[in-house]
């Protein structure tokens, strides 16, 4: 009889598949994904969208940012509080921009308030997941930094309401995800196959 997976087991899995890839898989990824959300009217009718910095093998949604800095659409990454604080905010990126290490080793804008906007301000939210399955459940790092930034969606309602989109790489998809009741549903899941 097989021992069911546990999440942290099933999360160390899916990393490890994709880092796997090679850099020519990982770049042919991220194009087929730009080239997708680009035609995506969730991408297409939004102003004020955050990405990520791709990290440990992520899906890189970089070539789909740069795409919509061309068409003047504002773009946001995450940037952590310093620990011991929880708090994940988003901020717009800058001409110039200062960058920083956060408490992780990842990349993000240094710090600026002025810049940072409440996350139900946002029209569009593009987070990583480490595996997800078909029915929209999802698995992320572990540390719950975006499902803190979007608890509010479970108990209040804004006349503005952010899409989230999982990205990733087809691979990580898995026959069945168990939610916790802590996680933040996403809208959908796109991969570099599938919108």
């Amino acid at each position: 009889m097989n021992q069911p997976v546990s999440r942290a087991q099933l999360r160390r899995q899916l990393r490890q598949r994709r880092r796997a890839l090679s850099r020519a898989q990982q770049r042919a990824a991220a194009r087929r994904l730009q080239r997708a959300m680009a035609q995506d009217l969730r991408f297409i009718r939004a102003r004020h969208i955050a990405f990520y910095l791709a990290n440990d093998g992520e899906i890189d949604p970089a070539p789909l940012m740069q795409h919509a800095r061309r068409l003047g659409k504002h773009c946001y990454l995450p940037v952590l509080s310093r620990w011991p604080s929880t708090a994940m905010r988003f901020q717009r990126l800058i001409t110039g921009q200062l960058w920083q290490h956060n408490r992780f080793g990842i990349r993000e804008p240094r710090a600026q308030r002025t810049l940072q906007v409440k996350a139900w301000r946002l029209d569009l939210v593009l987070l990583p997941l480490v595996g997800f399955d078909a029915a929209g459940n999802r698995l992320g790092m572990g540390g719950g930094f975006y499902d803190r930034a979007f608890a509010w969606r479970r108990w209040r309602t804004h006349t503005r309401r952010p899409r989230l989109l999982g990205l990733a790489h087809h691979c990580q998809q898995v026959e069945h995800l168990d939610g916790a009741s802590w996680d933040i549903p996403l809208d959908a899941v796109v991969t570099d196959r599938r919108p």
